[in-house]
């Protein structure tokens, strides 16, 4: 019997002792072998940043696909399956195609280091310079300037999203020395679309664009999009666009929505377009309302709620989103990895949250245990408890608030956990 795709996964997991080793070197490598197909994409639109490439990446395609264009899309990590991660022509990659595809990027590699992201990305344009489209976006996975998709030399657009703290141990301890490797995905002569920065984020930007002749497009400069009365409102040098608010939920996709239509825009899409990236765009576990699953019949009377955010930013935008929603009695159900900023993440929650469950992550060995997590959120000035597991604190909100919101997040490997439970 031929292998499934999970064992393939499992094996590569084993490719290279480090899960995280940034180099190019490898990537080039492999694409060599398999005869460069890298350099047979459909037209690229590339995303970094440390918020918002996913949500920015989504609208895109909504955006894209209404005008009746095929889009590649990768993204990472995935939440419930790893076919999440390869979209081909708008469909998830099939289970026989991932399973030959990573069968032949093994074969091709042979003994040779290689990280499982890395490896995997070689599999993902593999298959999108198979496969007939007419764009593919890729999202990076850490940083860019020494990201496995960072070997496309002439894409179509990049697009920087907000950049802020996190991989501190991987890109550098200041905004400053992140945005240098997020500005790294910036081509000779390529457009880049520029979301909200702090000055310091933005000079570096800005610096690396002019080296390389690249336009930039940068919000708040070159675009503006804001909330007016319940209305998403943008506006670029090409004029005025009154638009509905992005059906992602959250003051922060403003700006997300702000990233994809200056994209949009800058690719000659009309206002259809880009009504429907605000409109029609669907991104999971970033402030996703569960109504339907086993955890919600836990509680059914609960308003159960997922998010990844698990950066300070990440923290941010989830205090920012619950401020918008009706009064309600707020639970937390939060698990995070070991290597996040945990006091950051916390901090703007406090005035919000009525108390926190701290979980610890099933199966994954970068857990933070939940007796951490909790001190953390009582340190923020949270009233926090631990609790065996998801379901448990689920059903103890509900035995005492019935009608409680409830928010389960902290990271994507929680909320991947979670949509795996519910079904």
């Amino acid at each position: 019997m031929s292998p499934t795709s999970d064992v393939i996964l499992e094996r590569m997991m084993t490719l290279h002792p480090k899960v995280i080793d940034l180099t190019l070197a490898r990537v080039q490598r492999l694409l060599a072998v398999l005869g460069n197909p890298e350099r047979k994409l459909p037209p690229v639109i590339h995303i970094a940043g440390t918020n918002g490439k996913g949500s920015t990446q989504a609208m895109i395609r909504a955006g894209l696909e209404w005008g009746g264009d095929k889009v590649h899309a990768y993204t990472s990590p995935h939440l419930a399956r790893f076919h999440e991660r390869i979209r081909l022509a708008g469909e998830l990659i099939s289970e026989p195609a991932l399973t030959a595809l990573l069968d032949e990027c093994v074969t091709a590699n042979g003994p040779d280091e290689i990280t499982f992201f890395e490896i995997t990305t070689c599999a993902a344009f593999l298959a999108f310079a198979r496969t007939p489209a007419d764009w593919t976006l890729l999202e990076v996975g850490l940083g860019g300037r020494l990201d496995a998709t960072n070997v496309v030399d002439n894409p179509r657009l990049t697009i920087i999203t907000p950049v802020s703290l996190d991989h501190q141990s991987f890109l550098g301890d200041t905004v400053t020395a992140i945005a240098g490797e997020k500005a790294g995905i910036i081509k000779r002569g390529v457009p880049v679309i520029v979301g909200p920065q702090t000055d310091e984020g933005l000079a570096v930007i800005e610096a690396t664009a002019a080296r390389l002749g690249a336009p930039l497009f940068v919000h708040g400069q070159h675009w503006h999009g804001f909330e007016d009365r319940g209305r998403l409102v943008f506006q670029d040098e090409n004029g005025l666009l009154d638009l509905p608010l992005p059906n992602l939920p959250g003051p922060h996709q403003i700006q997300n929505a702000g990233a994809a239509i200056a994209a949009l825009r800058s690719l000659g899409r009309d206002e259809a377009a880009c009504e429907a990236a605000v409109t029609r765009a669907y991104w999971p576990a970033r402030m996703q309302r569960l109504r339907h699953g086993p955890l919600v019949d836990l509680a059914p009377k609960v308003e159960l709620w997922l998010d990844g955010g698990h950066n300070p930013a990440g923290g941010e935008a989830v205090a920012a989103t619950l401020a918008q929603m009706p009064e309600r009695e707020t639970h937390l159900i939060c698990g995070m990895l070991n290597t996040k900023d945990v006091t950051g993440y916390m901090t703007p929650l406090a005035g919000h949250v009525t108390m926190l469950h701290a979980v610890s992550i099933p199966g994954e060995k970068n857990t933070l245990p939940a007796e951490v997590t909790r001190d953390a959120a009582r340190a923020a000035g949270i009233n926090a408890v631990t609790a065996p597991s998801v379901a448990e604190a689920l059903a103890s909100v509900a035995s005492g608030s019935s009608e409680a919101r409830v928010l389960i997040c902290g990271s994507l490997y929680l909320a991947g956990n979670v949509l795996r439970e519910n079904g």
